[in-house]
């Protein structure tokens, strides 16, 4: 009998410019904070794991999965693309959220 095995990952967009992308981004005590752009700001505070403590739901377990990380952010012109998940893997780009991966694989007719 073979097991078909599952994992957990999440692909999250996260808009700049909005009050909730300013509310993580928020570096407290932090002298030198505004010397780096609102996207770096955010980026950092999502390695920093403020994402986890913003949105616990993302990281909440489902059935038999394993912990899950951040493994990578992209930066695009109006959004940054989080990959959550147990292990890095490749995003389907048909079922991606991100609008630069999905637009490629549409076919109008």
């Amino acid at each position: 009998m073979v097991m078909k095995t599952t994992s957990t990952q999440h692909e999250i967009l996260l808009i700049t410019g909005t009050s909730f992308a300013s509310s993580l981004r928020v570096l407290k005590d932090d002298p030198g904070k505004d010397r780096f752009t609102e996207k770096e700001q955010l980026e950092e505070a999502c390695w920093n794991g403020l994402l986890q403590e913003m949105l616990p739901e993302v990281y909440t377990k489902i059935d038999g999965a394993g912990i899950l990380y951040l493994w990578q952010i992209r930066e695009a012109a109006f959004f940054l693309e989080l990959e959550i998940g147990e292990f890095p893997a490749e995003i389907d780009k048909f079922y991606s959220v991100d609008p630069y991966s999905f637009m490629e694989t549409k076919t109008y007719s």
